[in-house]
């Protein structure tokens, strides 16, 4: 596909609710060890709803246009001429944020903490609901043949569930618990059983995405009660067999009463890893925490390795994205798969690039 005859059409938010399919000029390679990739398919992250809704995530605020999408995949086009690792007509999954590689989180391993982090769809950046996309070579993974490239766009959701479950230090046998049963809470699950838990409880409000994670990968779901978080934490305990509590509980939901939940049903000792956002402050047991001497983790994007292990987890056959795909469209519906998203109509829903044919 030549960049110069092909579209770089754009999905463009210009403030809440207001948004626009731009004509942009073609990105070119700006530097010796960069791709070009087109891009051929893009999910929706709660993220992207986000701002397309409110036009702010906490202090990222968006003051000019911008293109929104970073789950992405697509097909190297161009490639520098200090690029080894790829080349033209290799498929690949984007990793959307470059970090500096030169400050001490990035220098210790975990460039996810970078403070100069370049992130897809985070003003005042870009995403890449475009026609072509420039990257680093070593933040592009090449997709084996048995990875389509729709299921290249569901390996950024799932190095978000890799590095959450690497954060609870899962290992075979244990039981964990996934508060929330969105797209990043069943891919949690998914990612538990692959690392060998062999108890894995989904926690929701709604009944419908619960039969969904037990069709998936979860061995048990409890729909949340309006409840005291005690009586609810005894009641997951009870259903799944487990007394004592979990090894590990993960909060995927960023929802208060779940947060408050995950705490009285870690075990004593266990490990508790907050992986969903929401308010800025919320009421926290902390007693409960302290008293289980409960190991807590925070949980942010992805690091060193995470892209690739999901990559192989695809490939391997242990995690089946593509059961998570409801609907793929057209670039043109882009902001009606956007209310969708909203509105919950859908698991995943993926976006063809501009140039990509739907039928």
């Amino acid at each position: 596909m030549d960049p110069k005859t092909s579209s770089n059409l754009s999905f463009v938010l210009n403030k809440p609710h207001d948004v626009a399919f731009v004509e942009r000029p073609a990105p070119t390679l700006q530097n010796e060890h960069d791709v070009l990739v087109a891009v051929n398919y893009t999910g929706i992250c709660g993220s992207d709803v986000h701002y397309w809704q409110h036009g702010a995530i906490g202090h990222f605020v968006v003051k000019d246009p911008m293109v929104l999408g970073h789950e992405s995949a697509g097909t190297v086009v161009a490639a520098g001429s200090a690029v080894s690792n790829l080349k033209v007509g290799d498929r690949v999954a984007l990793e959307p944020g470059y970090p500096c590689r030169r400050c001490a989180p990035c220098l210790s391993g975990h460039y996810n903490l970078c403070p100069e982090m370049r992130f897809a769809a985070t003003p005042p950046y870009d995403g890449t609901l475009t026609g072509f996309w420039t990257a680093p070579a070593d933040f592009c993974y090449k997709l084996p043949d048995a990875v389509s490239l729709q299921e290249g766009a569901l390996i950024e959701p799932l190095a978000v569930a890799v590095h959450i479950v690497r954060q609870a230090s899962v290992s075979p046998g244990q039981s964990v618990v996934v508060m929330g049963a969105g797209p990043v809470g069943l891919l949690c699950a998914a990612v538990a059983r692959a690392f060998g838990a062999t108890t894995v409880v989904s926690v929701d409000i709604v009944e419908s995405k619960l039969r969904f994670a037990t069709s998936f990968y979860s061995t048990h779901a409890y729909v949340s009660q309006r409840v005291s978080a005690e009586e609810n934490a005894a009641n997951i305990r009870k259903l799944a067999g487990i007394p004592g509590g979990a090894d590990a509980v993960i909060d995927a939901s960023g929802a208060e009463p779940s947060i408050q939940t995950s705490l009285h049903t870690v075990r004593n000792g266990g490990t508790y890893v907050q992986g969903g956002m929401g308010r800025d402050n919320i009421t926290f047991p902390i007693m409960a925490l302290c008293l289980k001497e409960v190991t807590a983790k925070g949980s942010f994007r992805y690091g060193s390795g995470d892209y690739s292990l999901a990559v192989e987890l695809v490939a391997s056959g242990k995690v089946e994205v593509k059961k998570l795909i409801s609907e793929v469209v057209a670039f043109k519906d882009a902001e009606t798969a956007f209310n969708k998203v909203k509105q919950g109509e859908v698991i995943k829903i993926l976006i063809g690039g501009p140039n990509e044919k739907i039928e």
